[in-house]
């Protein structure tokens, strides 16, 4: 009976993710479990954990297309925002180049190990 009832919780668990898109502490509320009885369920059953993967996924999928959407509408925020992340290989990186110098009488031995 009790291992029913969790069946169900965890039914109603991953529809309740679905709805907030995989906001954990909206969907346990909503379902009346503690977010401890979530991760433990994560943790042990491979089959849930696969099922949540999948709703994070269609969240992730749902914040690009509102970023793409933003992009269409002309947002220069967003298109930055995309060419940072996506457009790495093609040269759209910050970087912070920093040059020292060092005596190297100024470290003991210890700090020259670890630099190792």
């Amino acid at each position: 009976m009790e291992q029913d009832r969790t069946v169900q919780h965890k039914k109603a668990i991953i529809e309740a993710l679905e709805q907030s898109l995989g906001v954990v502490t909206s969907a346990c509320k909503k379902v009346g479990i503690g977010r401890t009885t979530y991760y433990q369920w994560l943790k042990d059953d491979d089959a849930f954990a696969e099922k949540v993967n999948d709703i994070q996924d269609v969240a992730i999928d749902f914040a690009e297309s509102q970023l793409h959407k933003q992009i269409k509408d002309g947002s220069t925020a967003a298109t930055i925002f995309y060419l940072k992340t996506k457009g790495k290989k093609r040269g759209y990186v910050e970087r912070i180049e920093q040059e020292t110098t060092h005596n190297i009488n100024d470290f003991n031995i210890k700090d020259i190990v670890k630099f190792k």
